[in-house]
């Protein structure tokens, strides 16, 4: 090749100032430029197979499309040749010499602004190419078009110019020769490609080849219909992108063309390891364009709580050369999460209509997730109200229940859920605030995990229902049979008259002091002789159980004074009455075994000491001392 055939060129200013642009701003991980330059390789694959359909090309009409990279350790060099398209001289000085084929300042506006306020516009760019210049010294590409005119070689080393020369002898596609740069010799290794190109590159439609063996073996089978795949495949599947052993829980496959061009294809695993006590989980969903790797475990196509689900999510709509970085301010990933979430949930509540055994086996493993969802996520907060599931009054010990079933069941005149807390099923049916449901036949929920009180305050209403804790002071009962107001009326005349209750009140009131804010007469006690009762709507037993074990009880201005209500039909409280005229001391020890014993009820913390020191005196006065 003589001087005379090799043009120097100048690139443009602007170009100049992109290439500072893509290598030291756009890209953070150097690995990134194998994976463009195999995306950029298998478009040209793509666009050959388009352009054989149309028009029958004869040159090198035997060539298999594929990719094929070759590694030099000696050398420090990393070859990716292609198959595909190619390139004429004119498209590739327009391609690679002036970039996105623009010729004015304007463009490079555009891009410096794209990049400091919403990088999605870089893939209108069409800048990845220029990735290669972060582990690149120098860059030669070789091409011939597919309509077998004269090869040529394009090469630079990024700093401000190329040159363009013939290259005969070439076959139809594009070579992509790289000379390392001192610090980026490894990518001249082959262990250190192939697992870039595991990563990123896997589900590739063509062969690649690295050292003549093919790296990437699985298909994307998310691009196919669902009625091509089988079980088989779908399971192993599964276990290649979940790196699991197991057959999973539940799968999604779906394709949806607006708002967004989306393929996704998530599984919901057989167990949940966060639970078991592994750790919190990382997100298990990868983020793919036109099969091509864009975020790995992303933490930004799906909201926190769906960390549990293993799959890929494919848009077509998303830019090839977004980074990872600009994936958390981009507008068309926040539409993407909200078409996937929305569709997720839609999924489970109709899984959980399909068969509801199945669902709630996945809600006794997974349900932690969705009431994190709804404690957390204000967005899909109503949508996921239906997904919920409580073991209630009407269910048999382990069978859940959802709100919508509930709703079903709501006795005329009810317009309000009910729940209660408790550790355990039994502990809840024993205490006091249930006595009055049971009665009446009011179905309320037993809300039997910490977190659940919380889930239920913040979802506040469901279908125009309010949701309220049977701990709560002044709530009224709906009445619901004739039978039922006659026993009440019964219980008011066995009940101590209204102004000795009201004098017990105060005397207990006096008694009790600062323990409680107010005693009164209770119209929902039926055998209990009194119970705790929250005055703050908004903060149950529970949640204040829990935020005092975290310390975080002053920092929601919570009140530790409690209402207590006392049953005035009750014997003890009877005696207690008599017990007051007579004996007021021992009559004060009484109370102060009833006010914690309500406590303890409402599962809130005692002075486990003194309680023990107060009962051996009332068992030692009940055995006949002094």
């Amino acid at each position: 090749m003589t001087e005379a055939q090799v043009e120097t060129k100048q690139f443009q200013a602007e170009t100049r100032k992109v290439l500072d642009i893509v290598i030291n701003s756009l890209y953070t991980e150097r690995d990134i430029f194998v994976r463009e330059l195999v995306s950029n390789a298998a478009d040209a694959l793509e666009k050959y197979r388009h352009q054989s359909l149309v028009e029958k090309p004869e040159f090198d009409a035997q060539a298999p499309l594929e990719i094929t990279i070759d590694c030099d350790d000696k050398e420090h060099t990393l070859t990716i040749s292609d198959s595909g398209i190619g390139m004429t001289k004119e498209e590739l000085e327009t391609n690679l010499g002036t970039i996105a084929h623009s010729g004015s300042g304007k463009f490079f506006e555009e891009l410096a602004e794209a990049v400091k306020k919403d990088v999605s516009l870089i893939g209108q760019f069409g800048v990845g190419f220029y990735s290669v210049f972060m582990a690149a010294k120098n860059v030669r590409v070789q091409t011939r078009s597919w309509d077998g005119g004269e090869g040529y070689e394009w090469a630079s080393d990024g700093s401000g110019t190329y040159t363009i020369a013939s290259c005969p002898g070439l076959h139809r596609g594009t070579k992509i020769i790289i000379e390392l740069k001192d610090d980026a010799q490894t990518y001249a290794s082959k262990f250190t490609v192939e697992q870039i190109i595991k990563q990123y590159s896997t589900f590739i439609p063509f062969p690649v080849k690295l050292e003549g063996n093919t790296v990437n073996t699985v298909q994307a089978i998310w691009s196919r219909s669902k009625s091509e795949i089988s079980e088989e495949e779908y399971t192993e599947f599964y276990k290649f992108i979940g790196n699991a052993g197991d057959e999973p829980m539940y799968r999604q496959h779906f394709s949806a063309d607006a708002p967004l061009a989306i393929n996704a294809l998530v599984y919901v695993p057989a167990e949940n390891f966060e639970v078991a006590g592994m750790g919190r989980m990382q997100p298990g969903v990868n983020l793919y364009c036109q099969k091509v790797l864009i975020d790995q475990h992303s933490e930004n196509i799906l909201p926190e709580w769906l960390r549990f689900l293993k799959g890929v999510v494919d848009s077509e709509d998303l830019p090839l050369n977004i980074s990872r970085q600009a994936l958390q301010d981009n507008a068309l990933v926040y539409k993407l999460r909200k078409v996937l979430t929305k569709r997720f949930i839609k999924f489970l509540n109709e899984e959980a209509k399909k068969d509801a055994d199945k669902y709630q086996e996945f809600w006794n493993k997974f349900g932690i997730f969705i009431k994190e969802g709804v404690t957390s996520d204000f967005e899909f907060r109503d949508d996921l109200g239906k997904l919920l599931r409580f073991e209630s009054s009407e269910t048999e010990a382990g069978t859940m229940s959802s709100l919508d079933d509930y709703i079903g069941r709501m006795k005329e005149g009810q317009d309000k859920i009910y729940f209660i807390n408790g550790p355990s099923r039994v502990a809840v049916e024993s205490g006091p605030y249930v006595e009055m449901f049971k009665k009446r036949g009011i179905e309320i929920f037993y809300t039997l995990e910490p977190i659940d009180d919380f889930v239920m305050n913040h979802l506040g209403e469901y279908d125009g229902k309010k949701l309220v804790s049977a701990d709560t002071a002044d709530l009224r009962l709906p009445e619901t049979t004739e039978e039922n107001s006659g026993e009440d009326a019964k219980d008011k005349a066995e009940a101590l008259p209204a102004d000795q209750i009201e004098a017990l009140c105060k005397w207990i009131k006096e008694r009790l002091g600062d323990k409680v804010q107010e005693v009164k007469s209770s119209d929902r006690l039926v055998d209990s002789p009194a119970m705790i009762v929250n005055v703050d709507g908004f903060m149950t037993s529970s949640m204040e159980r829990i935020m005092k074990a975290s310390g975080q009880e002053e920092g929601f201005g919570m009140s530790s004074k409690k209402d207590m209500e006392i049953n005035g039909a009750s014997p003890l409280i009877k005696k207690l009455a008599d017990l007051k005229q007579t004996d007021p001391d021992f009559a004060g020890t009484i109370v102060e075994q009833i006010y914690d014993n309500a406590l303890i009820q409402a599962g809130l913390v005692i002075d486990p000491m003194e309680m023990v020191s107060r009962n051996y005196r009332i068992l030692e006065r009940a055995a006949g001392g002094e």
